[in-house]
């Protein structure tokens, strides 16, 4: 090669040199001049156990097995990897906590980081989950909408006031129990009841009552048996879809999936349907909203009345309405009656229990009169049965919270964008906490344990949940509970065919934890007809 060719294949090099070198000079001139970002600070806390095996996409759904619940899944990976590891569902990372110093950590020293709850497809297009309480960020919104929740319609004059609603319903249910064995007994002899299917329906007619006024929805049907069926329809449908894990919510590259199976279809439908359901009740209560008296109130009078008044931050008020009055629907009918359940299928198979609340009834009401409100107070041993079950079978074994902040929790750095998934069912059952926690005793509750209550204050017993999201409703829910159980327990013999125990196998289902069979019992009147 001469020499001309040698320059020019060099002669290229020779002008790219020299832009480089005033690029980096350039450069280095903006970094000197440049105001000082502030670094990051790298947190001196190591990561927690990331659990191993994750596969693409998926990451460890792989793992929850058809069948088995998954609070008993994450307790077996617990005993391996300890009270606080990392998972991965589809694209979400998640702190998975069974330990109740690292949950109380998490609802006090950073409950601000933790007080949003994930976002599904399910909820989104069912629940009007943007105005809803239930569902809505943490912001102003929410916290006036919760302002409005705790002092308007669950506050303790409130509840005074909506007592004659709820007393009025549950006096017609049990009316329509002793019907059924009326009608059915031959001499006096019990009658056979699904005690589940009893419970449902009295836990919906009490609710539908109290906050949309509908009268004795599930049984005397006043306003239409065409609206009541659409409503138990509806509603019964919106409790199925829920209750499924869209791939598109873990992964959503795999949302086509979805689309498939017709889920995201039919959710969009039974919203719809709610929809309508619930505007017309509205406009119903719009009607006669001049009409009710403040004791005859129901919860969706109380919201048209305060909502134009609230600072709403440019949500439409019919949305938040309906929103409010929905969540209130769902979160006391479905979660009632699962809890009762519970009760009574323990106290079947601890028949020592039953007999000493029954016990405690005949002592601080006799057998000359029903069960009333004011007698609840007095009625401690029946209070410790319903938090020993509550602490046995939670109305969700799960809790799930979001954060997209870095945080430090348990001696350990966690990532903004971590979930956080805390295993209650696993907590409730600490025996670092609990003597025995595996067997039903409700004495706990009057000894050593007699200053812990399901408030969410008390983070070994938290089945309400906890922190800021906490459940508005419990005073609400807890009233109501105590007031059927103690009415059924005074009223009734409890027996099974053959004295059989009653099967206390969880449903894998849903997100409420569901007794998986029928709770069938022998009733038997044990007060004096004219009671009933």
């Amino acid at each position: 090669m001469d020499t001309a060719s040698s320059i020019s294949l060099l002669l290229p090099w020779a002008v790219v040199v020299p832009s480089i070198a005033t690029l980096l000079a350039l450069l280095l001139f903006l970094f000197i001049t440049s105001p000082k970002t502030p670094k990051r600070k790298t947190s001196s806390k190591p990561p927690p156990t990331v659990l191993p095996g994750a596969w693409p996409i998926l990451g460890h759904l792989h793992l929850f097995k058809e069948g088995e619940s998954p609070h008993h899944m994450l307790k077996n990976l617990a005993d391996k990897y300890g009270p606080a590891f990392v998972m991965k569902f589809g694209q979400h990372r998640s702190l998975v906590v069974s330990n109740t110093k690292i949950v109380k950590e998490c609802f006090t020293t950073n409950d601000t980081l933790f007080s949003n709850r994930p976002s599904t497809t399910a909820f989104d297009l069912m629940t009007y989950a943007h105005d809803s309480v239930a569902f809505t960020p943490y912001s102003p919104y929410w916290r006036e909408l919760r302002k409005i929740s705790t002092l308007k319609l669950l506050s303790n004059n409130r509840l005074k006031a909506i007592k004659k609603l709820r007393g009025e319903e549950v006096d017609v249910c049990f009316r329509g129990l002793y019907g059924l064995w009326k009608n059915k007994t031959k001499n006096g002899a019990p009658v056979l009841v699904d005690m589940k299917k009893w419970f449902e329906e009295v836990a919906n007619n009490v609710v539908i009552r109290v906050i949309v006024g509908k009268l004795s929805f599930g049984t005397k049907i006043v306003d239409g048996k065409e609206e009541a069926v659409e409503y138990k329809t509806v509603m019964d449908e919106l409790l199925r879809l829920a209750s499924l894990s869209l791939l598109s919510d873990m992964a959503p590259i795999l949302g086509w999936l979805d689309f498939f199976q017709g889920s995201v279809r039919k959710m969009k439908q039974t919203g719809k349907r709610l929809d309508v359901l619930l505007e017309k009740w509205l406009g119903e209560h719009r009607e006669k909203k001049n009409l009710v008296g403040e004791d005859e109130q129901d919860f969706m009078d109380v919201m048209l009345s305060i909502v134009e008044e609230s600072k709403l931050s440019g949500h439409e008020a019919d949305a938040v309405i309906k929103a409010t009055c929905l969540a209130m629907i769902m979160g006391g009918t479905d979660t009632t009656a699962v809890t009762l359940t519970w009760i009574i299928s323990l106290l079947m198979n601890n028949r020592h229990a039953l007999e000493k609340a029954r016990e405690e009834l005949e002592t601080h009401v006799g057998k000359d009169r029903q069960v009333e409100d004011t007698d609840l107070q007095n009625l401690v041993y029946l209070s410790a049965i319903v938090k020993e079950t509550m602490r046995l079978y939670p109305l969700g074994t799960l809790l799930e919270r979001e954060t997209k902040e870095d945080c430090e929790i348990g001696g350990f750095h966690i990532q903004g964008g971590t979930r956080l998934l805390v295993n209650i069912w696993m907590v409730q059952r600490d025996p670092a906490v609990w003597n025995d926690p595996s067997t039903f005793k409700p004495e706990r509750f009057l000894t050593d344990k007699s200053e812990i209550d399901v408030g969410g204050q008390h983070f070994e017993l938290i089945p309400f949940g906890a922190g800021r999201r906490v459940c508005p409703a419990v005073s609400f829910a807890l009233q109501f509970l105590h007031l059927v159980l103690a009415r059924l327990i005074h009223g009734y013999d409890l027996g099974t065919s053959n004295n059989v125990e009653v099967d206390l196998t969880e449903s894998p289902e849903g997100h409420v934890n569901h007794k998986a069979s029928p709770l069938e019992l022998l009733l038997t009147p044990r007060l004096n007809p004219e009671l009933y």
